[in-house]
C-alpha cells in the first residue's frame, strides 16, 4: 500500500499547490452557475481539464423520491435601467445581481413595484446578496444597499434574459478503483454563483484529491461527486440507489478556503470510523478545531444521512455556512478565500484520506506470550536501533492489539502513539508470520 501521506503533506505545504488551488478558483469564479443549465456544465468541462469526470445528465420532471428534477434554467443577460436609459445594476458586472432561477422579464415598472423584486444587506451596504428562487417562480435583483438608496422615485426597466424550460440536472462524477469495492464518497455541492468559500474551495480542493489519489494504489475506491446542492444529492441517491451500499465511509467538503478554524459536523450515527478519524486527527493537529454533532441542516451530508440511507458522510469544513458575514454575499470572493488556508485544507483532507485509507485490522498469530522477536530480524530494532525506522514500543503495541477487534487507530489512540509508527510497525510485522491481516472484503 503507497502512503499516501507524505509526498502529499510535502506538496501542502509548499507555495505550488496552494496557488494550483487558487488559480482554479480563479478560474471558476465568474461563472453563473445554478443547480441546473449551462453555468454548471461548464464548472465540469473545466474540471475535466484535470480530471476524467463523467457527466451525466437526467431529464427534468424525472422522480427522485419525494422530489421532481425541475426545468432547467440559463440566462444571458440582466439589468435595471433608469429614465435615462443607464444601467444602474448590470448582470454583466456580477452573476449575483439576479435573484438565481428568476424568470424572464422585460418591462417598465415603478420604483414602488421594483421595490418589492430587489434584495439588499442593509446591514453591509457595500456587498451584493446572493438569493435563490429554485421552486417558486419569480424574479429579482439583488444590489447594494448604497445603491438602494440612491433610486429615484422615477419609471424602471427592467430586463432578465432567461429561460426555464425542460431539460436536465448536470453532475459529474469520476470513480477511482482500489483493492476493494468498498467505496469513499467526496461530495461537493457545485451550483453557486461566484462565491469562492462556498463552494469553489471544496470543489477545487476535492479535484486535488482526487488527481493525488487517482496516482497512488489505494485500499478503497473512491467516487467523487460534483452535484447541485440538495436536489443533486437527491437525484444521485435515486439514480444509484442499488449501489449506495458500497459507500462505507464520505465526507461533503465545504467552506474550506477562510480563516476560521476546523469543523467537522459528525455523520447522524456519530460514531462511525471516519467520525472517529477526522476527529483523531484534528486533535492531533496544530490547530483549534470543533467537532459538532449531525443536526438536520446543513448541506447534503442530511441527504446521505436521511434515515432511509444513514450513510457514514460527515462534513468538513472552516467556517460552518451562515457563521460568517461573507456567507452568500458577494463578499465571498478571491479575496475572502486565502492559498495558504486552502493548502492547509487540503493537508487535513489527505491525513484523513491517509489513515482512512489505511486503517486496518490484523491478528496476531502468536498470540501467547510475547514472541522471539531476534529470530525474525527485529530484536535489533527493539533492542534500541535508532535508524530502523522502527519504534520498539509500536511494535508491541501492534503484537499486544492486533486480535481481530482493533484498528490501527485503535492501537494508536490506546498507545497514544502517532499512527504513522504503528501502521510502520504493523506492515513490517505483516512481511513475518506473526501478523495477519484481516481482509474485510
Amino acid at each position: 500500500m503507497v502512503n499516501l501521506q507524505e509526498p502529499v503533506e510535502t506538496a501542502a505545504k509548499s507555495s505550488d499547490i496552494a496557488q494550483e488551488i487558487y488559480q482554479l478558483i480563479t478560474e471558476l469564479y465568474p461563472i453563473c452557475r445554478s443547480i441546473t443549465g449551462d453555468g454548471f456544465r461548464k464548472t465540469l468541462k473545466i474540471l475535466q481539464q484535470h480530471i476524467p469526470l463523467s457527466v451525466h445528465e437526467v431529464p427534468t420532471g424525472t422522480e427522485v423520491f419525494d422530489w421532481k428534477v425541475p426545468k432547467e434554467w440559463n440566462i444571458k443577460d440582466a439589468y435595471i435601467k433608469n429614465s435615462q436609459g443607464e444601467k444602474i445594476v448590470d448582470f454583466a458586472n456580477s452573476n449575483l445581481h439576479v435573484v438565481n432561477y428568476s424568470i424572464p422579464v422585460h418591462q417598465k415598472i415603478s420604483l414602488s413595484e421594483l421595490k418589492s423584486h430587489l434584495f439588499t444587506l442593509p446591514d453591509y451596504p457595500d456587498w451584493v446578496p446572493y438569493r435563490t428562487s429554485y421552486y417558486k417562480e419569480s424574479w429579482g435583483f439583488c444590489l447594494t444597499h448604497n445603491q438602494f438608496l440612491q433610486l429615484q422615485d422615477e419609471e424602471y426597466e427592467v430586463c432578465i434574459d432567461s429561460s426555464l424550460e425542460p431539460g436536465h440536472l448536470t453532475y459529474g462524477e469520476y470513480f477511482i478503483p482500489g483493492e476493494s469495492s468498498e467505496e469513499v464518497l467526496i461530495s461537493c455541492h457545485a451550483c453557486h454563483p461566484s462565491l469562492c468559500n462556498d463552494n469553489l474551495s471544496g470543489i477545487a480542493i476535492a479535484v486535488f484529491l482526487a488527481k493525488q489519489l487517482s496516482q497512488t494504489a489505494n485500499h478503497y475506491s473512491y467516487r467523487f461527486v460534483f452535484i447541485p446542492g440538495t436536489i443533486g444529492s437527491i437525484t444521485w441517491l435515486s439514480v444509484n440507489e442499488a449501489n449506495v451500499h458500497r459507500i462505507k465511509h464520505g465526507l461533503v467538503l465545504t467552506c474550506l478556503g477562510d480563516a476560521g478554524n476546523f469543523t467537522y459536523k459528525k455523520s447522524r450515527r456519530g460514531n462511525t470510523e471516519i467520525d472517529e478519524i477526522v476527529s483523531y486527527v484534528l486533535k492531533n493537529s496544530d490547530h483549534d478545531y470543533k467537532i459538532i454533532d449531525f443536526f438536520p441542516y446543513g448541506y447534503d451530508e442530511r441527504q446521505y444521512c436521511s434515515p432511509g440511507f444513514n450513510l457514514a458522510v460527515g462534513c468538513f469544513m472552516r467556517s460552518p455556512h451562515g457563521s460568517f458575514p461573507e456567507y452568500h454575499t458577494s463578499a465571498d470572493n478571491l479575496d475572502f478565500v486565502k492559498p495558504q488556508y486552502l493548502a492547509d485544507s487540503f493537508a487535513q483532507c489527505v491525513s484523513i484520506l491517509h489513515i482512512l485509507d489505511s486503517n486496518q485490522v490484523y491478528v496476531n498469530q502468536k498470540p501467547k506470550c510475547e514472541p522471539q522477536l531476534g529470530k525474525r530480524g527485529l530484536y535489533r530494532s527493539v533492542g534500541g536501533q535508532k535508524d530502523s525506522g522502527l519504534n520498539e514500543m509500536a511494535i508491541l503495541w501492534v503484537l499486544n492489539l492486533a486480535d481481530g477487534d482493533h484498528t490501527l487507530l485503535d492501537i494508536a489512540q490506546r498507545s497514544g502513539m502517532p499512527f504513522d509508527d504503528i501502521k510502520t510497525a504493523a506492515d513490517r510485522l505483516a512481511q513475518t508470520d506473526l501478523l495477519k491481516l484481516i481482509v474485510s472484503d
